[in-house]
């Protein structure tokens, strides 16, 4: 079961599904038909056809869970070197600047393992080893920080208009108030 935001089961979830596909195990070996089974556990009969057919090629074991689908394509050694790339900085790797795009992440990883990612896979890989997404904070350097905040205090009030006072109105403005 996938959902477009790239989770899936939590390993809770996990194991009650396998605690279901092993019930309906027993169902399978008693005889039971598919829809029994299907109503019992509360899935749909189309899984429990696909378990019945696993079961029947593969036994019990068919029915375990694999783990993920594949393993990444960055493992955690590849990763190592990975990181002391990025933490040289995007201008030692001919950048003019010290922004690490996903992009220049993308073609790091291609120029030094000769592999295509996709965008969202360098962000998972880097979301998946506890990188976050920064954005630069774009100051003026001869910003004054206790001006600007006497300013919001002491000019920005005045500046702005009052607020309407709470009460009685009415819902068309070209209209006044009937009574």
């Amino acid at each position: 079961m996938r959902y477009p935001q790239g989770g899936g089961l939590t390993p809770q979830g996990q194991a009650a599904r396998e605690r279901a596909r092993m019930l309906a195990v027993g169902g399978f070996a008693r005889g039971e038909k598919n829809t029994v089974i299907a109503e019992e556990l509360r899935v749909s009969v189309r899984s429990v056809q696909r378990w019945r057919r696993s079961w029947r090629e593969g036994g019990r074991q068919a029915l375990r869970p694999s783990g993920p689908a594949k393993r990444p394509k960055v493992g955690d050694s590849d990763f190592a070197v990975l990181e002391t790339l990025l933490l040289d900085g995007a201008v030692a790797r001919g950048w003019a600047d010290e922004r690490w795009t996903l992009s220049r992440v993308r073609v790091l990883i291609g120029d030094q393992w000769g592999m295509s990612l996709s965008i969202r896979g360098v962000w998972e890989l880097l979301r998946r080893q506890g990188w976050s997404c920064q954005q630069p904070a774009r100051r003026a350097v001869e910003r004054d920080d206790a001006a600007v905040a006497g300013w919001v205090k002491e000019s920005w009030p005045r500046a702005k208009p009052p607020r309407r006072r709470s009460g009685h109105g009415w819902s068309s403005r070209t209209r006044p108030l009937s009574r």
